[in-house]
C-alpha cells in the first residue's frame, strides 16, 4: 500500500471512501508505506524511537520550527534509522541535514488558503471547513500520527492534527454551518481515543500521549445532544466516565495537603484539579526551549521544570503569567502548583453532565453520586476560588494562597453555571473594568512576551466570555465583547483576507508572542466568529 494523499479540497472530502482516496494517490506517491489501521498501532515517540537522532536534530537547530522533526515520517524503521546514525554520525563529512532528508519525508510548509477578494467572512469559513478537513484511518506505520477512524477537522497552519480543546470551538462553527454529520464524527473519534488511551490526549500525535487539554468533551456531548436530542447524553455516557476516571485517578487514597497526577487535596480535605503531565522530560515539539528554559532554572531540578512546562501546555495557556511565579520569567512556571479556575469550573461541567447522562438512562444510583461530586465541587469553589476583590481567581495550593491576578479565566464560572449570581455579577463589573478592549477581552493584564497575556485576545475565551455572561443575563457586556471582537477579526479579514489563531485586542490586528510564529487557519477563529455573526451580525454589516 501507498501513502494517503494529501487531503482533498472539495466540500465533501470526507464522505469518500479510503480506497477511493488511496487509488487516487497511487500514481504520484514518492514511497511505499507499510500501514496499520486503528486497532494494531503501536505508539513510539520520536525521541524515544531514535533518541540520540532525535536529540542532534533539536540542538543543532535544524528546523526552525522543532515540531517539523516529530511530525515527519521516517522512510525506514526507526530502529534501522538509529543504527544508521550511529554508524556514520562521527565520520568525517557527515551532514545532520542531509542524513534526515534521506530518511525522513518532511511535512510541506502550512499554505494559507486563498481567498476572493469580493467573499463575505462567512463565505470564506464556510469555504475553510473541507480544507481544514483530515481523514486519517490508516497512517505510515512510523508515523508520530495516531489514526483515528472518521474525518476531523485540524485548526490550521503548523497545526496539522485533531486538536482536543479547540474542537469544540470548531464544531460550533460547524453547527452554525450545518456540518451535523461531521459534529458527530469529531465526536466519535474523541470516544474512540477515551476507549483506546484512556483519556483525550492533547492532540492525536504519540508524543502527545501523555498528557490532555482543558476538558471539553462534555461540552461536545451538549452540543450533540442540542443537535439531536438525549440520545446523545446516553451514547456517550461510558467515556464521559471514562474521562473523570482518568482526571480524578488516585483521588480515592490521596491524603489531606497532597497532590497525585491531576488531583489535589487541600489541608481541609477540599477535592480539586490541576493540570499535570505524566512525563518529566523536555516536551519532543520543543525540546530546544524547554532545555533552555530548564537551564535558566539553576535553582530547580530540571525535571520539575519540565513537567510544569508539560503542565501548561496541557492547559492550553502555553503559555502565561497565571503559571509563572513572578508572572513574568518562563523559568519561574509552576503549573502543577496552581489549582486553576477554568479546569475546576470544567470539571464541575463535567460531573453535571454525567448526572444528566445517568438521568437520561434511568440510573439514579448514578446521579445521584455525580450530583453530589458537583454540589460539593460547586461550593469548594465558591469557598477556596473567590477572590473578595470581585472575580474568580487560581489557588496556589503549596503556598496556599489565592491569586491576586485577574485573568480571562474568571469567566469560566459563568459559562459553566458554576457562579452564583452575586458573585457572576461582580465578575462582569471586574471584567469589564480591567479586561475590556476596543478588540475584545484581554488574556490578562499583563505584557511580558508569552502569548497567552496582554495583549492577546483569543477566539475561545472571546466564546467564553459572551456565553458565561448571557448566562447571568449580563448581556450589555457581552455584547460589547462580541461586537468588539467582530470588528478586530473583520478588520484584519478585510486587509489580509485571512483568519488567525491570535489578536492584538488593543493594537492593530495580529497576536504575537509565543514559541512559534502566528498561525492561519484557524479553527476556534472560524467557529467562534459564526457563532458572534448570529449573534451580533448588525457589527459587520455597519462595518463595511
Amino acid at each position: 500500500m501507498r501513502r494517503l494523499p494529501q487531503p482533498q479540497r472539495q466540500k465533501r472530502f470526507f464522505a469518500l471512501s479510503f480506497s477511493i482516496l488511496l487509488a487516487a494517490a497511487c500514481t504520484s506517491a514518492r514511497y511505499d508505506w507499510t500501514y496499520q489501521d486503528v486497532s494494531s498501532r503501536p505508539v513510539i515517540p520520536p525521541d524515544q524511537a531514535y533518541p540520540e537522532l532525535f536529540q542532534s536534530i533539536q540542538d543543532q537547530g535544524v528546523f526552525d520550527d522543532q515540531k517539523q522533526i516529530v511530525d515527519a515520517v521516517p522512510l525506514q524503521s526507526p530502529a534501522t534509522i538509529r543504527a544508521d546514525y550511529l554508524a556514520q554520525y562521527q565520520r568525517k563529512g557527515f551532514e545532520l541535514k542531509r542524513f534526515v532528508a534521506d530518511h525522513f519525508e518532511i511535512p510541506p510548509p502550512a499554505e494559507t488558503h486563498p481567498t476572493q477578494s469580493n467573499a463575505s467572512l462567512r463565505a470564506h469559513i464556510d469555504s475553510l471547513w473541507p480544507v481544514l478537513t483530515r481523514h486519517y484511518e490508516q497512517v505510515p506505520v512510523y508515523s508520530s500520527m495516531l489514526p483515528l477512524p472518521y474525518p476531523y477537522v485540524v485548526p490550521g497552519g503548523r497545526f496539522r492534527e485533531l486538536y482536543y480543546w479547540d474542537s469544540y470551538f470548531t464544531m460550533l462553527g460547524l453547527a452554525e454551518s450545518g456540518e451535523r454529520q461531521l459534529i458527530r464524527q469529531m465526536l466519535d473519534n474523541f470516544a474512540y481515543l477515551i476507549d483506546t488511551y484512556g483519556h483525550i490526549p492533547n492532540g492525536n500525535r504519540s508524543y502527545y500521549l501523555t498528557r490532555s487539554q482543558p476538558p471539553f468533551f462534555s461540552l461536545m456531548v451538549e452540543l450533540a445532544a442540542q443537535l439531536e436530542g438525549d440520545e446523545a447524553y446516553r451514547r456517550y455516557l461510558p467515556q464521559l466516565q471514562k474521562e473523570y476516571a482518568y482526571w480524578m485517578e488516585g483521588a480515592q487514597t490521596l491524603n489531606n495537603g497532597t497532590a497525585i497526577r491531576h488531583v489535589v487535596k487541600l489541608a481541609d480535605g477540599t477535592l480539586f484539579n490541576r493540570y499535570w503531565d505524566a512525563s518529566d522530560a523536555p516536551r519532543q515539539e520543543s525540546w530546544r526551549h524547554d532545555r533552555d528554559t530548564a537551564r535558566q532554572a539553576s535553582n530547580r531540578p530540571a525535571s520539575e521544570v519540565y513537567r510544569d512546562l508539560r503542565a501548561g501546555a496541557e492547559s492550553g495557556w502555553d503559555f502565561s503569567s497565571r503559571w509563572l511565579g513572578d508572572r513574568k520569567t518562563l523559568a519561574t512556571i509552576r503549573t502543577t502548583a496552581i489549582v486553576p479556575i477554568d479546569l475546576n469550573s470544567l470539571m464541575y461541567q463535567l460531573e453535571t453532565t454525567i448526572a444528566l447522562a445517568c438521568q437520561k438512562n434511568a440510573m439514579q444510583s448514578c446521579t445521584q453520586t455525580y450530583s453530589a461530586h458537583a454540589d460539593r465541587r460547586k461550593r469548594a469553589i465558591e469557598r477556596h476560588l473567590w477572590n473578595n476583590g470581585g472575580y474568580y481567581a487560581d489557588y496556589d495550593w503549596k503556598k496556599g494562597q489565592l491569586s491576586n491576578q485577574i485573568t480571562a479565566a474568571t469567566l469560566y464560572p459563568l459559562f459553566t453555571g458554576v457562579a452564583s449570581p452575586e458573585h457572576a455579577s461582580l465578575t462582569a463589573k471586574t471584567v469589564q473594568a480591567s479586561l475590556l478592549k476596543p478588540g475584545g477581552l484581554a488574556t490578562t493584564q499583563i505584557k511580558n512576551d508569552q502569548q497567552w497575556d496582554a495583549p492577546n485576545g483569543w477566539a475561545p475565551l472571546q466564546w467564553i466570555a459572551v456565553s458565561g455572561l448571557r448566562r447571568y443575563d449580563q448581556n450589555q457586556l457581552a455584547q460589547t465583547i462580541g461586537e468588539n471582537f467582530l470588528g478586530r477579526i473583520n478588520t484584519l479579514f478585510k486587509a489580509k483576507h485571512k483568519l488567525v489563531e491570535k489578536y492584538d485586542v488593543e493594537g492593530s490586528g495580529e497576536g504575537g508572542g509565543g514559541e512559534y510564529e502566528l498561525q492561519d487557519g484557524f479553527g476556534w477563529t472560524n467557529g467562534v466568529t459564526l457563532k458572534l455573526l448570529d449573534l451580533y451580525p448588525q457589527k459587520i454589516t455597519t462595518s463595511h
